[in-house]
């Protein structure tokens, strides 16, 4: 009987099947051979002992893991859990697993470093890094050893691929939007990319377009706007004082919803004292019981092409460089409607 500290072993399953190591080892990968009597009596052997099979061993002699490194900076984002989500089941569709590194959302650029280390560490074959903060510089040198893809940022560096949603168009399509409504002042959060390399390219061109239209623009930095537990407080009291400001464009749907809670406080509400839009469009936030005016990014569509591009890569099927720019589309909700007279 096998030590049940332990974790059974190959051997340990051809004692309890009576056969031999070969035939469990051809029986669980699949490769055939064995009568179909003995694959039935390796496979109930297995199931009594709790066998799991050893995948990175496996791997080790295959010179295949079948695994795919995924780096996400902050698993209990939603933007990040629905991407990961989307990830997994895709990889699973293709034959691969997925192994992932998250962060806090408070990980300092040198513990994403060492997360990547970690996964290329365990042999994974592929990896895809959804970082908003990491620089491309720190992603280069595990891309030269391990096909990688970077996946939901604005990235167009030469030397790897990468799979975003066009902040670009997401900021000017927002910002059309609220110009269209007839606003001519509106205040935009806006972020350095220091802070994120996705939310300040679309709070950016928010800003950008709306000017181009002809708006007058209001910016209010994130840092000043989150410096402080009131600072979303001070933002919406100095917005409201600002009679001619009829609109203020968050750079996240959370983000809207802190703005609309402050409001709320108050006794306020959008859009007759002043339009919110968020940004991001994820569930449960896009519930027509909320009615959040945002921009809808396809998570799901972002997960799926990151994992098929780095297994065409994998698997050799490619070698090129590719940029893939995702386009999303405006929820026109309830948060934003035509200025206050």
């Amino acid at each position: 009987m096998p030590d049940p500290r332990t974790a059974p072993t190959i051997i340990d399953v051809a004692r309890r099947a009576g056969v031999s190591k070969s035939v469990v080892s051809r029986t669980l990968s699949g490769s055939g051979g064995v009568a179909a009597g003995g694959q039935e009596r390796v496979r109930l052997a297995a199931a009594e002992l709790g066998y799991v099979a050893n995948a990175m061993a496996r791997g080790m002699v295959a010179r295949r893991t079948h695994t795919i490194g995924a780096f996400v900076r902050d698993a209990s984002n939603p933007y990040y859990g629905h991407l990961l989500t989307a990830m997994q089941e895709r990889a699973a569709a293709r034959g691969y697993r997925v192994v992932t590194a998250t962060g806090s959302g408070s990980f300092a650029v040198a513990d994403e470093r060492r997360a990547l280390e970690t996964l290329v560490g365990l042999q994974v074959e592929g990896l895809v890094v959804c970082s908003g903060l990491l620089p491309v510089a720190d992603v280069l040198p595990h891309a030269r050893r391990v096909p990688t893809v970077l996946a939901g940022r604005p990235a167009t560096d030469k030397a790897l691929s990468s799979v975003y949603c066009d902040e670009i168009d997401g900021g000017r399509g927002m910002a059309d939007h609220l110009w269209s409504l007839g606003h001519r002042r509106v205040a935009v959060v806006t972020l350095r990319p220091e802070r994120s390399l996705t939310q300040a390219p679309r709070t950016a061109e928010m800003a950008r377009r709306l000017r181009e239209l002809g708006a007058d623009v209001v910016e209010a930095p994130d840092e000043e706007v989150r410096a402080g537990d009131d600072g979303i407080n001070r933002l919406v009291e100095r917005l409201l004082a600002d009679r001619a400001t009829t609109a203020v464009m968050a750079p996240t749907d959370h983000y809207a919803l802190a703005i609309l809670e402050a409001m709320n406080r108050r006794g306020l509400r959008a859009p007759d004292d002043l339009s919110v839009t968020g940004y991001d469009g994820l569930p449960p936030l896009t519930t027509p019981l909320l009615g959040l005016t945002t921009w809808v990014q396809p998570v799901a569509d972002l997960g799926t092409r990151a994992v098929d591009e780095v297994v065409s890569h994998v698997e050799g099927r490619t070698t090129d460089t590719r940029h893939q720019a995702i386009n999303g589309q405006l929820i026109s909700g309830r948060t934003a409607g035509r200025p206050r007279c």
